[in-house]
């Protein structure tokens, strides 16, 4: 079998399980679907495994299907790269490229530079992500992320930072009223406090020691949303205090919405960094959007402190 009839195979696999029909991956492939049926049906003869489900009104993945797709996928993709990664350096960004953001700061603060870099190169594309996981880059195949806090130690990950986010502890006026003022640090422990989601018994809150030294408190929230957007809502309808982003409050306290708390303990930073897998050379695309996002964090109002 020749290596042409191989991956001509493969892409007849792909892209019917990406339409779902022979007829829809015959069109992109230029293909009739009969062709594209024998390409598949000798795939699986090569491989031998059943890899889709047949009947007169569909095509499914065989659970080996899926495994088989997510590997081809894979390959197909770092193919892609490859050719990008060889072609000239001024060549317009092009393919597709998945980042992973997180939730509140990345629709807010980068999404909109990402829309617009996807109208300037019309064979850029996107599939992006919002969360407030930290995920596997290479296991999850995601090209970029952008990261809110300090980085695990990762060698297989290249880093590139871009600011800080600056942090604050606040609640509504109302809530202190009801409340008490609080004095100390400690007191915060006896407050409803409003967090992200735990990952163990207590969700710890970075702020300053006397000695002006970052420490770490463990406060037992609550309340507990999965972005900060809901953390926003639930402080400002006075559920509690919560330790947030000057990018995200920052208008609500100038409005009077919010006061801040403690600030002789509060505004502690936390860096943001775009980080993406270590290879031997940075594709493209990803170097053009690592650009624009070092050009996007030096512009003022853009959510990124120096």
């Amino acid at each position: 079998m020749s290596d042409g009839e191989r991956f001509s195979g493969i892409e007849a696999f792909v892209s019917t399980a990406r339409h779902g029909s022979f007829t829809a991956a015959g069109d992109e492939l230029g293909m009739s679907p009969s062709g594209v049926a024998k390409a598949v049906t000798r795939l699986e003869a090569r491989v031998g495994l059943k890899l889709l489900h047949r009947t007169t009104r569909r095509l499914t993945l065989t659970p080996e299907g899926e495994a088989y797709l997510s590997t081809c996928r894979g390959i197909i993709s770092q193919l892609d790269d490859v050719e990008a990664g060889l072609s000239p350096k001024d060549t317009a960004p092009q393919g597709r490229v998945r980042i992973e953001l997180p939730a509140a700061f990345g629709r807010r603060h980068i999404l909109s530079s990402l829309l617009a870099m996807a109208v300037e190169y019309p064979r850029l594309d996107l599939t992006v992500s919002f969360s407030e996981r930290t995920v596997d880059l290479v296991e999850e195949q995601f090209d970029l992320a952008v990261r809110i806090g300090a980085l695990a130690s990762d060698y297989n990950l290249v880093a590139r930072r871009l600011g800080t986010q600056r942090l604050v502890i606040c609640a509504t006026p109302d809530y202190v009223a009801r409340h008490g003022r609080i004095e100390s640090p400690q007191d915060i422990l006896q407050q409803d406090c409003i967090t992200g989601p735990r990952r163990g018994p207590k969700v710890p809150w970075l702020l300053k020691g006397k000695d002006g030294k970052p420490m770490r408190l463990e406060v037992e929230p609550r309340h507990e949303f999965s972005d900060g957007e809901a953390m926003l809502q639930a402080g400002l309808a006075g559920c509690g205090i919560m330790q947030m982003p000057t990018w995200l409050v920052g208008q609500a306290i100038a409005e009077g919405l919010l006061v801040s708390l403690l600030d002789d303990h509060a505004g502690e930073e936390m860096p943001i960094h775009a980080v993406w897998p270590k290879s031997h050379y940075v594709q493209p695309k990803v170097r053009a959007i690592v650009d624009r996002l070092t050009s996007l964090a030096q512009m003022p109002g853009s959510g990124f402190l120096p």
